[in-house]
């Protein structure tokens, strides 16, 4: 595909904020070059998206940062960046402009541009559909196309007349409908265990700092009652290896197998997941694993936005499913005893059958090729 009368090659702009993004944005930068190779992408991306060929004017980790509160510290930088990326992109004009996740810093930007001309979209939506509806209205004024990975949200734009398109989860499509436990387990080392146990407290340090200890210590108690259940903490990266490794020094009888990377390895490799709530739920989820949600934020966030959520769930899959499949322990009930009880139950509970049974049957309708679904609702935006 060209674009212009002396066949330019089409400029895509692409801002993502953390890696989540950068997988769901290198994948749809593959797919929109197998339509043209010659498709230019600048903005912000991480390591995958710049293995594809994109231009990344600024690290991808500076805009890696969440909580009310917590931006403020670094409100100034943000400013400048999207100034920086605002400038850049109206002296270099692209077909269009797409904002992937990130939604309080991208959602901005794409309003400035689509004010100057540019075709818009949004990839991921924000969660509106839980807390600050009212944003829905910006986002109309912001956006030409939503892209949805959830049929749920695709129904909640509809309802307010926004464009929209569910595209399904690219992560749907990349794992498998029977994960191999085995398979996993040797591919890590972890043969010959009884009972293992993963926990993942999260990729960013606040959130490891605010709950990695609980998990820990549910982890003595699930021992006591388990002598032969093993843990295994992968970790997103060095820092993260780093921290985990340093918090654990104040459990010195418990061991904990540390694993740079690899989380999804180390899910299908267990038979029980603690984790931190957010995307990694949903890989669980897909990973056909029972699991226990925790989570806590800043006190004064927690506070605020315990007042602005409209949805009972905060757990995808729970979200998915509009019912509990997984309990969820947040803020002051995210405590050792707590997180323990609940994981006994599903380290012995049979009626995890079901709980499984219901996950194939989400995984299966998130199956839609999703970068590909992608790509072509974007290059229909570009034709319009």
């Amino acid at each position: 595909m060209s674009n212009g009368p002396a066949n330019k090659p089409l400029h895509v702009g692409i801002v993502v904020g953390e890696a989540s993004g950068d997988i769901l944005g290198s994948g749809l930068v593959k797919e929109l070059k197998a339509h043209d190779p010659n498709i230019c992408f600048t903005g912000i991306g991480g390591p995958l998206m710049q293995k594809e060929g994109f231009e990344s004017l600024y690290p991808m980790e500076r805009l890696s940062v969440m909580g009310l509160f917590e931006v403020l510290g670094r409100i100034f930088e943000l400013v400048g960046i999207r100034r920086g990326l605002k400038k850049h992109f109206l002296a270099n004009r692209p077909d269009v402009f797409i904002g992937i996740d990130a939604p309080d810093f991208n959602i901005g930007l794409e309003l400035q541009l689509r004010q100057a001309g540019i075709k818009t979209a949004h990839y991921v939506s924000p969660s509106v559909w839980a807390w600050r509806q009212k944003r829905v209205v910006k986002i109309a004024r912001a956006v030409d196309l939503m892209l949805t990975l959830f049929p749920f949200e695709a129904k909640f734009y509809k309802s307010h007349n926004v464009s929209v398109r569910f595209v399904g989860h690219p992560l749907a499509d990349l794992i498998p409908l029977k994960p191999n436990r085995e398979a996993a387990r040797k591919a890590l080392s972890l043969q010959n265990m009884d009972s293992m146990v993963a926990i993942l407290p999260g990729s960013r340090s606040g959130e490891v700092s605010r709950i990695a200890r609980s998990f820990f210590e549910a982890a003595e108690l699930i021992r006591k009652e388990n002598p032969s259940t093993t843990f295994v903490v992968p970790c997103v990266n060095q820092d993260r290896f780093d921290q985990v490794e340093e918090i654990l020094k104040e459990f010195p009888d418990l061991n904990v197998s540390l694993v740079l990377g690899r989380s999804r390895e180390v899910m299908a490799a267990s038979n029980l997941v603690l984790l931190a709530s957010g995307t990694a739920t949903l890989e669980c989820m897909l990973m056909k694993r029972p699991m226990v949600v925790s989570y806590r934020l800043n006190k004064l966030t927690y506070w605020v936005m315990q007042r602005l959520i409209k949805t009972p769930f905060v757990a995808l899959p729970n979200l998915l499913a509009n019912k509990l499949l997984v309990p969820e322990l947040l803020q002051d009930d995210a405590t050792a005893v707590n997180i323990s009880k609940a994981a006994l139950e599903r380290l012995s509970d049979e009626g995890q059958n079901e709980v499984a049974a219901a996950f194939t049957s989400l995984h299966e309708s998130l199956q839609r090729n999703a970068s590909s679904e992608a790509a072509q609702a974007v290059l229909d935006l570009v034709r319009r």
